[in-house]
């Protein structure tokens, strides 16, 4: 027999309901009245908060909460879940797992930088004067060493909104950008980035980020426009500054727990000139800087 594509998609929502069902029943069942300020109830059949009570403290109707939980097919707004998920007191992962089983948009992302672990700053220090930073899903320098900073400090330096390796690169007067091989890499390199994209489309931030790219870069437009994807990978990157040299590094990213995309980048020499010249900018990381301004 036969399944076609509108069945199988209805099975797949009708199991993302159910998914839905039980992890909000899991959720109201481990919090108790007195953890919510409720007087307690001498006789409940089932442990936890019942479902009017959630309702009453969520500020939505009993019937949509009901509904809701058992799986039903209605929409929800993000206002909604967050005062579901407030009064469930989920916690960051929690609440991102109900909005994906809602079929809502995720929220923006918390503070990743105060998540990251004293372990992850630490190895970043050690792996001086191995060039490192810690970036999200959509580039965004988060923390870094000495060394990326001295390597790179377009990036380090720039405001807020704008430590992003991809905007650097393509927006950064070619005078001033330090990356000489990027017509080489620049293909492969939004390849990757539409395939991090891609497993998070749901974020506004990163459809905003496009949006600025495609608007400041006609050399980006033009490679996000012929949709390649490719799987990240290693790749090549040279940096030149006048008063150093090159700089020949190879990337390689660590995928961290701390959230889904964040990842490790680590740049090693690819020769010894390389690590000789990075060395000079490491002592003096002003040599990186260019002798003129915009």
């Amino acid at each position: 027999m036969t399944v076609t594509v509108s069945e199988q998609r209805t099975a797949t929502g009708r199991r993302r309901r159910d998914e839905l069902a039980a992890f909000l029943r899991s959720r109201r069942e481990r919090i108790t009245p007195e953890d919510v300020g409720l007087p307690p109830a001498p006789r409940r059949r089932t442990p936890g908060l019942r479902r009017e009570e959630v309702a009453q403290l969520a500020g939505v109707g009993v019937t949509w909460y009901t509904w809701l939980e058992q799986g039903r097919p209605i929409n929800v707004s993000t206002q909604v879940l967050d005062a579901i998920s407030r009064t469930l007191r989920l916690d960051t992962v929690e609440r991102e797992h109900l909005y994906r089983l809602s079929e809502v948009a995720v929220p923006p992302e918390p503070d990743i930088v105060s998540a990251l672990s004293e372990d992850v700053r630490t190895i970043l220090t050690a792996l001086e004067p191995m060039p490192a930073v810690v970036s999200n899903a959509r580039s965004d320098a988060l923390t870094w060493n000495d060394a990326y900073s001295a390597l790179f400090p377009a990036v380090t330096e720039a405001p807020e909104g704008e430590r992003n390796s991809m905007w650097q690169f393509f927006t950064l007067p070619s005078c001033c950008n330090p990356c000489i091989n990027l017509d080489e890499q620049v293909a492969e390199s939004v390849a990757m980035f539409r395939y991090r994209y891609v497993r998070h489309r749901d974020d506004p931030e990163f459809q905003r980020l496009v949006e600025r790219l495609v608007d400041a870069s006609p050399r980006f437009d033009e490679l996000w426009r012929t949709q390649d994807v490719a799987v990240p990978q290693p790749c090549q990157k040279d940096f030149y500054y006048p008063r150093v040299g090159k700089i020949a590094t190879r990337t390689t990213s660590f995928d961290l727990s701390v959230r889904p995309g964040t990842r490790m980048v680590v740049y090693t020499y690819v020769d010894e000139a390389s690590r000789k010249n990075f060395m000079r900018l490491l002592k003096d990381p002003s040599l990186a800087r260019p002798d003129h301004t915009h």
